[in-house]
């Protein structure tokens, strides 16, 4: 069916922040303010598992900007009712070309359950900090939900949890092993990673005429063929076909063997290759990333006309606590080259760095100064890590050929750019504007990258110049970075720097604070029953941090979610780089006893901590622990 959409349609513009808003000023929520804008029918509807804040950092609301851009009429129905007679899913009717789906900024699943699946009570992404506004698998639901009420009509799912479940996966919550989340859907196109490009490629190839099931040869996306059919071939890119569900369910090291071929390819700069993978009698096929992110690509998507707020619809309901962390915040880059073992941002967000422009960043600040709650702190300036900005590769021809998981594990690339100047320039700059009496560093700091030393004595100096700034001037009172181990043997599964990094950071910090005359606090986190992590490598950890004068309060359990390295090992027990077996922490006894030597200095553990130690045999543990 061919689809008529307007072409080069030029939006009015509109002030980002403004004292006062229309409640035209944000995209439609209900069908009387559909009416209200004087359409008749709208072209897309959105369904998300969040609260609608019009927010950069929000992607339903970079989504629906997106195709408002492109001159599409589009509605967001957030967190849809999914208990009653579903008049949510109803109330907008038929869009005219397709329906939108993501669970939100986070997993549904993380989102609900800690990491002992115990229910949480909250929701920062619900006004009221309310549990309770979306399913379990969201995506799944939602998408069955519209499946049966319009059957005709496509379905697009994007979003952290479409994308990290794009293929066969370990789901925790439910302790086996899931198919692509495009087979429980039933979803006809899933969006992985960022979706801006992939979206303005659909609506270009629906302008011309063809309709999504046609849709084959936009870059990160996948979908789903019959085993009967012959997938559609590309001229560019060549085929893998990876281990089918079956097989992983039957073989354990075979799903491990698939992750490292899906990080690489995911990791490369130029994939070549579509990722093909069997389900009974579908397969899911998955085309290969687009380039990152250019600056003007990414100053364009930041700059598009949010107000900055949630709906006007959640006035009196509660404050939505995730809008509230980053209202006065500002994002200057994504990506994340560092490859964590547990971590998912480089797996969605990419390993490449894309940076916004410096022009683009400020005006952004002096936008936030002029919000009317704006007291003069900016909360944040930067980004999945605070310190990445600009950061690429010397001679790109080289990332072109690399297909590392991290630029920086087990050392840091001698191709990579490790340049810290601009990041202090900018910082300037921001501090400087009027209005703003302080702006912060909130994201995670890689001091491993600040203290790497290369060839240019220069680099070398700004990069120590630039930790001196931070902490000398952007740092609230606690400085929070995550060293997550003390154990070599762990922190190489978490490919994590040395823990001798975090005593050198800690050293730099201490005389800072020193210098300049303040009394800062250094915050480091921590991990318990990580892949590799045993209750002796616990009970070291605990030693090492009381000698440092650390009672620690940054902590957390390990949680395995979808596509991460950490996560194949604790299921398949393998590591999928050596294939080697490492041991992991998987009863709740076990967990706890790793988690109680975080809490050494409690009474109530005092006894238990204690037989450890001695079955263990370490008395020099337990002198250190215990002995006054």
């Amino acid at each position: 069916m061919a689809i008529s959409l307007v072409n080069d349609v030029i939006l009015p513009q509109r002030d980002l922040i403004l004292n006062e808003h229309r409640l035209s000023d944000w995209l439609p929520t209900t069908i009387k303010e559909v009416r209200a804008l004087g359409w008749e029918e709208v072209d897309v509807v959105l369904f998300s598992g969040d609260a609608y804040v019009d927010h950069p950092s929000f992607g339903t609301a970079v989504i629906g900007r997106i195709l408002e851009r492109e001159g599409l009429k589009v509605a967001i129905v957030p967190q849809p009712n999914w208990q009653d007679d579903l008049r949510d899913f109803k109330k907008m009717g038929k869009p005219r070309l397709f329906f939108a789906i993501t669970a939100g900024c986070m997993d549904s699943m993380v989102n609900h359950y800690t990491a002992n699946k115990r229910k949480r009570s909250n929701d920062a992404y619900t006004p009221g900090d309310r549990a309770g506004a979306r399913p379990d698998y969201a995506t799944i639901v939602y998408s069955n939900i519209i499946k049966k009420l319009y059957p005709e009509v496509p379905i697009i799912i994007g979003g952290i949890e479409a994308s990290l479940r794009r293929v066969t996966h370990y789901d925790y919550w439910s302790d086996q092993l899931k198919p692509s989340i495009l087979i429980e859907s039933q979803a006809d196109m899933l969006f992985y990673g960022m979706g801006e490009k992939s979206l303005v490629a659909l609506i270009e190839q629906l302008r011309s005429g063809k309709s999504i099931k046609e849709l084959t040869d936009i870059p990160q996306t996948a979908f789903i063929v019959q085993v009967d059919q012959v997938a559609p071939t590309n001229d560019k890119w060549k085929d893998l076909e990876l281990f089918g569900f079956e097989s992983c369910k039957t073989e354990r090291i075979n799903y491990a063997k698939n992750f490292k071929v899906i990080e690489e390819e995911s990791n490369r700069m130029e994939s070549d290759t579509r990722l093909l993978q069997r389900h009974d009698n579908q397969i899911v096929v998955i085309n290969p990333a687009w380039l990152p992110l250019s600056t003007n690509e990414a100053d364009h998507f930041s700059n598009l006309p949010y107000t900055r707020l949630p709906h006007p619809k959640y006035n009196g309901k509660g404050a939505i606590p995730a809008y509230e962390m980053i209202r006065h915040s500002i994002n200057i880059h994504r990506g994340c080259f560092g490859g964590c073992g547990f971590c998912t941002i480089s797996a969605h967000q990419g390993k490449f760095i894309a940076s916004r422009s410096e022009e683009s960043v400020l005006r952004e600040v002096e936008q936030v100064v002029n919000m009317p709650d704006f007291k003069g702190y900016i909360s944040d300036i930067g980004g999945p890590s605070a310190n990445m900005y600009k950061m690429a590769g010397i001679d790109l021809s080289i990332c072109k050929l690399c297909k590392r998981p991290s630029c920086i594990h087990p050392s840091v690339c001698k191709n990579l750019n490790t340049d810290h100047r601009p990041m202090s320039l900018l910082y300037e700059k921001a501090a400087g504007i009027k209005g703003v009496k302080k702006a912060f560093i909130g994201s995670g700091i890689r001091y491993d990258l600040v203290f790497h030393r290369v060839n240019d004595e220069t680099i070398n100096k700004g990069n120590l110049a630039y930790l001196d700034q931070v902490i000398g001037n952007h740092v609230s009172g606690r400085l929070k970075v995550a060293p997550e181990h003390t154990a070599d043997q762990v922190l190489s599964v978490m490919r994590k720097p040395s823990f001798s990094q975090f005593l050198k950071l800690k050293k730099f910090f201490d005389d800072t604070n020193e210098k300049y005359g303040l009394k800062q606090q250094l915050i480091p986190y921590f991990i318990s029953s990580h892949p590799g992590s045993t209750v002796e490598a616990m009970a070291e950890l605990a030693a090492k941090t009381k000698d440092l004068n650390f009672k620690l309060e940054q902590i957390q359990d390990f949680t395995p979610t979808p596509m991460t390295l950490a996560t194949v090992i604790y299921y398949s027990g393998y590591h999928p780089y050596t294939l080697e077996k490492i041991y992991t922490a998987k009863t709740s006894e076990q967990k706890l006893a790793q988690r109680k030597f975080f809490f050494w200095y409690k009474n109530e553990y005092r006894r238990d901590l204690l037989n450890e130690l001695r079955k263990m045999g370490r008395t020099d543990l337990e002198k250190m622990l215990f002995n006054k």
